[in-house]
C-alpha cells in the first residue's frame, strides 16, 4: 500500500528524518508513536504530498486514494452535512459533471459509477457519522462559521472518515472529542478494513484498533507487531538488553585501556598495547540506553483537612440568568476522593468544575466549604491566557510574591523545567510544556483539591502516565474530566454522570458506561430508520425528479446487465459454439439499443 524508501527531510538546520525506510502492506492498522517534536506530524505531511522530502520517495500502489483530517474551510457558510458530502470528490465531481453532460456515453459512465461508490445513499452516511461525533440533526444542517475550535476539528475527522480512503491517516483524532465521542470513533475504526496510520496519545484507542506500532526516534522509523502496551515491554526488553550490551563492551574497552596504560611504556609490550589501543578504536560501542523519557510530576502535598472539603445543597449552576445549566445539585467532598465527571460535551461537566473552583455563582442553593480550603484549578483554554513574552520563571515569580528565586525555581522543577526551560519564553514552548507550566501554576501552594478539566490534550503517552503518577502519589482530592479511559480507570475510584441537567454518582465502571453509550446510539439509529421510513410516503416528490430517478435506476440496470454479458460473450468465444454465440450476439445488440435509448431519454429528462 505504502512504501517510503530512504526518507530524509530537515527543517530549520535540524534533520527530523534519515534515510528511514518501510513498506506497510495493505489491510495493515498502525499507530505512529514517538517523543513530541520527533516528526510524527511532519511526515504524514509528507505522505500526504504537503511536504517534499530532501531526499528519498514515498510512493502508494496505483490507485489508491489517501485521506486525512484537513483544517481548511473553503466556504465558511456551507452546512456542515454538504461540507462532508464535499470532502468525497469524486462524488462531487460526478454530480457536478452530470448537470451539463451531452455524451450519451460519458452520462452512462457518471451514473454507472455514481451507483458503484454507493452515492445516493451519501447523505445517511454523512449524517450518521456526524451524529457518531456529537452533530444532532439540527448542528448538521448549521453552517460551518457557527462552530469553533474542537467542533470544527470534529467537522474535518468526519469528513476524512466519510471518504472511505484505501489510506487513512489520523492526526490525534481523539482530541477534543468527549468519551461518547470517543467510543463511536473507536467502533468506527474497529470496522474499517482499509490501510490505517494513526497518532494518538491514548494508549486505549492504540490497544483496541491497531495491530502494529510505527515508533519514530532518533530520525529512523522502527516497526513492531502487536498493541500499544505489547509495544512497549518488548521496547523495553530490547533497552535492557542494548544497556546491558553497553556495560559489557565499556567493561571489555576499560580492561584494554588498563593494559594499554600499564604496559605501553614497555618494550617488550608496546606492540601487544598498540594492537589492543587498534581493538579499540575499532570497537561498536551500542548506545546506551538515553534517559528520553519524560521526567516525573511532583504535587506538592496539602496538609489535612477534615472532611468534607466542600458540600453542595440544591444548587443550580449556569451562565444566563434564569436558565441553568445543572439543577439541585446535593454532592459532598471528600479530602481522599478520587472522581471522575462522565457526560457528553454540551451536559454541563466544564459548568460543575468552575463551580466548584469558585469562578463561577451558583444561581442557587448554597455551597459550603471549609474555611482553610485551597483550590488547584486546570483547564486547557488556560494556555491561551499565559503571557507568551514572559518566561515560565517569570510568571511563576509573580505568582509566588517574595518567594526566593531557589524555591520558585524548585517548583518548576518539580514539573520538568530546568534553568534553561524555566528562562525560555512561553511562546517558545510546546503545547505539553504550557501545560506542565499550568500544573505548576495551580498546585504550588498545596491546595487540598485538584480540578482537572481535560488536562492530557498536549500530553504524549510518556507525560500522561507521569500525570497519573504524580496524581495517585497526592494527598488531596482529584475531581477529573478526561476523555482519557485509561487515565480515568488508573486515577478515580468514583465516577459522577452529568446528564440530563444534573450530576449524580455512577455506580457501575467504566465498561458498563460504554456499553451504555452502545446501546444509547444503537436505540438513537433505530428510532431515526423508523423516522425516516414513516416519513418517506408523506414526502412530496417532485414528479420530474422521480421520472428521472427511475431512468437512472433502469440505465443503471441495463449497463449492469450489458457488463454481466461480456463475460458471457468472451466465454461463448472460447467454447467456439456458434448457436450459443449467435443467440448472445441478438440479445447483446438489443441490450445496446435499449441502453441508447435509455440514455437519450435520460438526458432529455435532465435537459
Amino acid at each position: 500500500m505504502l512504501s517510503i524508501n530512504d526518507l530524509t527531510y530537515r527543517v530549520g538546520g535540524r534533520t527530523l528524518l534519515e534515510k528511514t525506510s518501510i513498506t506497510i502492506p495493505a489491510g495493515h492498522r498502525y499507530g505512529l508513536v514517538g517523543l513530541n517534536g520527533t516528526g510524527k506530524s511532519t511526515l504524514f505531511k509528507l505522505i500526504a504530498g504537503e511536504l517534499q522530502p530532501d531526499g528519498g520517495d514515498i510512493s502508494l500502489i496505483k490507485g489508491a486514494t489517501m485521506g486525512w483530517v484537513k483544517q481548511d474551510f473553503e466556504d465558511e457558510g456551507k452546512s456542515i452535512v454538504d461540507i462532508v458530502l464535499d470532502s468525497d470528490s469524486e462524488r462531487a465531481a460526478l454530480f457536478k459533471e452530470a448537470e451539463t453532460a451531452e455524451d450519451p456515453e460519458r452520462i452512462g459512465y457518471i451514473y454507472t459509477r455514481l451507483d458503484e461508490i454507493d452515492a445516493y445513499n451519501a447523505p445517511s452516511r454523512a449524517a450518521m457519522i456526524l451524529a457518531g461525533l456529537g452533530f444532532n440533526e439540527e448542528a448538521q444542517q448549521r453552517p460551518i462559521s457557527d462552530f469553533s475550535g474542537g467542533w470544527r476539528n470534529r467537522v474535518s475527522l468526519a469528513g476524512a472518515l466519510f471518504c472511505q480512503p484505501n489510506l487513512l491517516l489520523l492526526d490525534e483524532p481523539t482530541n477534543h472529542l468527549d468519551f461518547e465521542a470517543m467510543v463511536w470513533l473507536e467502533n468506527f475504526l474497529l470496522k474499517y478494513r482499509e490501510t490505517l496510520i494513526i497518532i494518538s496519545h491514548d494508549r486505549d484507542i492504540l490497544n483496541k484498533t491497531v495491530d502494529h506500532i510505527l515508533h519514530l526516534e532518533h530520525q529512523k522509523l522502527n516497526v513492531y507487531t502487536g498493541t500499544y502496551d505489547q509495544f512497549e515491554r518488548r521496547r523495553a526488553e530490547k533497552m535492557m538488553n542494548q544497556q546491558a550490551m553497553h556495560e559489557k563492551q565499556a567493561a571489555q574497552k576499560a580492561k584494554m585501556m588498563e593494559f594499554v596504560d600499564r604496559f605501553r611504556a614497555k618494550a617488550s609490550k608496546a606492540r601487544q598495547a598498540q594492537s589492543r589501543l587498534k581493538m579499540i578504536e575499532k570497537m561498536d560501542i551500542v548506545d546506551a540506553v538515553m534517559a528520553d523519557r519524560v521526567s516525573a510530576f511532583i504535587f506538592p502535598q496539602p496538609e489535612e483537612l477534615r472532611s468534607p472539603l466542600i458540600t453542595l445543597e440544591d444548587v443550580d449552576a449556569g451562565y444566563e440568568p434564569g436558565k441553568p445549566i445543572l439543577k439541585k445539585l446535593s454532592l459532598r467532598i471528600d479530602m481522599d476522593d478520587r472522581i471522575a465527571l462522565l457526560g457528553a460535551n454540551g451536559n454541563g461537566k466544564s459548568t460543575l468544575v468552575k463551580l466548584l473552583s469558585g469562578r463561577l455563582a451558583p444561581m442557587g442553593g448554597e455551597i459550603h466549604k471549609s474555611g482553610k480550603l485551597k483550590v488547584g484549578y486546570f483547564a486547557q483554554f488556560q494556555t491561551d491566557e499565559l503571557d507568551v513574552t514572559q518566561t515560565p520563571y517569570e510568571i511563576m515569580r509573580g505568582a509566588m510574591k517574595g518567594t526566593p528565586e531557589p524555591k520558585v525555581r524548585g517548583s518548576l522543577g518539580k514539573f520538568g523545567f530546568d534553568k534553561h526551560k524555566a528562562d525560555t519564553k512561553v511562546g517558545e514552548l510546546s503545547g505539553g510544556e504550557k501545560a506542565r507550566l499550568l500544573f505548576c501554576l495551580m498546585s504550588f501552594d498545596a491546595p487540598h483539591i485538584l480540578l482537572l478539566d481535560e488536562p492530557t490534550n498536549h500530553l504524549d503517552i510518556d507525560a500522561r502516565e507521569a500525570l497519573t503518577q504524580a496524581m495517585n502519589n497526592y494527598k488531596g482530592a482529584v475531581i477529573l474530566v478526561s476523555h482519557d479511559p485509561h487515565l480515568v480507570e488508573h486515577v478515580a475510584d468514583r465516577l459522577w454522570l452529568v446528564a440530563d441537567g444534573t450530576c449524580q454518582p455512577y455506580e457501575d465502571d467504566l465498561d458498563a458506561y460504554r456499553n451504555l453509550i452502545m446501546q444509547q446510539r444503537r436505540k438513537e439509529r433505530s428510532e431515526n430508520n423508523k423516522k425516516e421510513k414513516k416519513a418517506t410516503p408523506k414526502a412530496e416528490v417532485d414528479p420530474r425528479e422521480k421520472e428521472r430517478q427511475k431512468l437512472e435506476q433502469q440505465l443503471a440496470e441495463l449497463i449492469a446487465r450489458k457488463d454481466a454479458m461480456d463475460n458471457e460473450m468472451a466465454n461463448a468465444c472460447e467454447s467456439g459454439d456458434p448457436k450459443q454465440l449467435k443467440r448472445l450476439s441478438k440479445t447483446y445488440d438489443t441490450l445496446q439499443k435499449e441502453i441508447a435509448a435509455a440514455e437519450k431519454a435520460l438526458l432529455a429528462e435532465m435537459g
